[in-house]
């Protein structure tokens, strides 16, 4: 048997998808793997919640990897602090910090999809029902080029000049995000921390600066919106 000496060997990509959805994870991969396969050769590694994912990131034998898909939303590994695909992408930045990471979410909010890119500011970052089979090949070809991707969504979110106000910092707006949500106040320290009693605090001082004089959440998060600081 003749071997071409010309040819030249496969460049490994260490993929990591997780996603509590089995489909989605068989259709990133039926994408991905139809991505230059003349150039490429992949190896999968896949998580269905926290829980899975931080086992494959924390396991010592696990090679680094090249690109992580990780699902905002998926049930929680509350023993590690592990809330959502957030907290994974943080894990990943500090054990493996070459590793592009792709977010992916259902979230349309202006202020959620700010404050990811404030905290996390992913090599990739996707609406959900913007992704197509050749979307997701687009994307991935200018993740691995070194680029940023977002999807038009997104694009289209952060193209909008967001008002700001003086005295009203991050958690403040993510305060308010969570109330308009419908999140109860004893629940908001799950998604950010600090304090109960900072929290309760915070609200109080933002009906002042609204001039809400004893007013309910629905007022609170109905001004907000009304100045723009939530959508």
């Amino acid at each position: 048997m003749i071997v071409d000496s010309n040819i030249e060997p496969l460049i490994k990509k260490n993929i990591l998808i997780v996603d509590d959805h089995p489909f989605i994870i068989d259709g990133y991969k039926n994408a991905i793997t139809r991505y230059n396969p003349n150039l490429y050769e992949y190896s999968f590694s896949q998580g269905k919640d926290c829980e899975s994912g931080y086992e494959i990131i924390t396991d010592p034998e696990v090679l680094p990897f090249d690109v992580a898909f990780l699902d905002i939303s998926m049930p929680a590994f509350p023993e590690k602090g592990i809330q959502s695909g957030e907290d994974l992408a943080k894990l990943i930045m500090e054990i493996m910090p070459n590793c592009k990471i792709i977010l992916l979410t259902m979230y349309t909010e202006l202020l959620k999809i700010k404050n990811i890119i404030d905290t996390i500011n992913p090599t990739g970052l996707v609406i959900k029902n913007d992704l197509t089979f050749d979307e997701l090949i687009f994307g991935f070809d200018k993740v691995l080029k070194g680029e940023i991707y977002y999807s038009h969504s997104i694009i289209k979110m952060s193209s909008h000049i967001e008002n700001d106000i003086d005295g009203i910092d991050q958690f403040d707006k993510l305060i308010l995000f969570h109330i308009s949500k419908g999140t109860k106040t004893r629940e908001i320290t799950q998604y950010i921390p600090i304090s109960l009693s900072a929290i309760e605090r915070r609200k109080i001082q933002l009906k002042e600066l609204f001039k809400i004089d004893g007013g309910s959440d629905i007022e609170l998060v109905r001004e907000a919106k009304s100045k723009g600081i939530i959508f």
